[in-house]
């Protein structure tokens, strides 16, 4: 796990500013007005899972987070607010947050987040190979706005409003069941709530569709007779309409199915509950019927081969 941490109190006068802007570069947030003040007090605590999801608790003085960070990878980012005023400005729409309150969005949507007074927020980055071949729809393209009131909304706020308070005492092996959970239930609270800024009717039905095929799918990975005729056959539609669902997503079933298999077994490789698993068995126990196709997979997804990844990430030895 990597991990860094950062406060304008190590900085006298006008230099907190300078500093507090390098670092939220590091995080690619693009600042504007930030408050101009000898006193301007800024914290960052950030930790980066396994997979790569960088979670970040910021603590600071009004500002305004507005634009786009053009150098940074594809990804989806979502911020709960812990504490503080803060408003959501998106085209002609205005929505103030509340503490508990979620927005999301991809990395390359312009948008502005202003807080108009002293703060507390937990911003999330999710790489895309982690969560985008789940998040298949149209809905996932947009801004978009979760209240934490009540709901699966609430569920998700929570979960990440206790992981900010134990921020500083987390190890990699607590961040891997929240990986998974995190991007399980954004993905329900997106789908179910339906509160895309912009998504049309037509957009939310087929997104229904897609999820509730996803789910099928995820029930189903470790069964290597998987095929989109027989998850079809269990939604009572037709094989063209599911392939369409998917083409529509700019995706195909076959390759879905593929990543949903590879992070899985990537999952495995790196959890203290399947270290005596071999990498063949974990191939295997997820659908694949190949070691040497899982393998090439693996490769040409992650840019490293099974074992060598499960090396680095999981101090103990392992036989494949």
């Amino acid at each position: 796990m990597k991990a860094w941490n950062f406060t304008t109190d190590a900085f006298l006068g006008d230099e907190k500013q300078a500093a507090w802007l390098n670092a939220m570069r590091r995080l690619c947030l693009p600042i504007n007005n930030i408050s101009k003040t000898d006193h301007f007090y800024g914290a960052v605590s950030c930790i980066v899972s396994p997979l790569g999801i960088e979670f970040a608790r910021v603590d600071a003085e009004p500002l305004e987070i507005s634009g786009q960070y053009p150098k940074q990878e594809e990804a989806i980012w979502l911020t709960l607010l812990l504490e503080g005023q803060a408003c959501l400005k998106s085209g002609e729409q205005d929505i103030v947050l509340l503490p508990g309150d979620i927005i999301y969005g991809p990395t390359d949507v312009d948008a502005t987040l202003k807080f108009t007074s002293r703060f507390r927020q937990l911003f999330i980055k999710v790489p895309h190979i982690a969560i985008n071949p789940r998040l298949l729809s149209p809905l996932s393209l947009s801004l978009g706005y979760l209240s934490g009131a009540s709901g699966i909304n609430h569920v998700l706020s929570g979960m990440l409003k206790s992981l900010a308070e134990v921020m500083d005492d987390i190890n990699d092996d607590d961040l891997r069941p929240l990986e998974l959970a995190l991007t399980e239930l954004l993905l329900t609270c997106i789908v179910e709530q339906n509160t895309s800024l912009s998504v049309s009717r037509a957009a939310n039905i087929r997104a229904d569709n897609l999820h509730r095929i996803c789910q099928t799918i995820e029930s189903l990975l470790g069964d290597p007779e998987l095929t989109s005729k027989n998850v079809a056959e269990k939604h009572g539609i037709s094989l063209r309409y599911l392939q369409k669902l998917f083409t529509l997503a700019n995706k195909t079933f076959s390759n879905y199915v593929r990543i949903r298999r590879l992070e899985r077994c990537r999952a495995d490789l790196v959890s203290p509950l399947f270290a005596q698993i071999s990498i063949t068995e974990i191939c295997f126990r997820w659908g694949f019927n190949s070691s040497a196709y899982f393998s090439r997979s693996f490769r040409d997804v992650y840019g490293t081969s099974p074992r060598e990844y499960r090396r680095k990430n999981s101090p103990p030895a392992h036989e494949a």
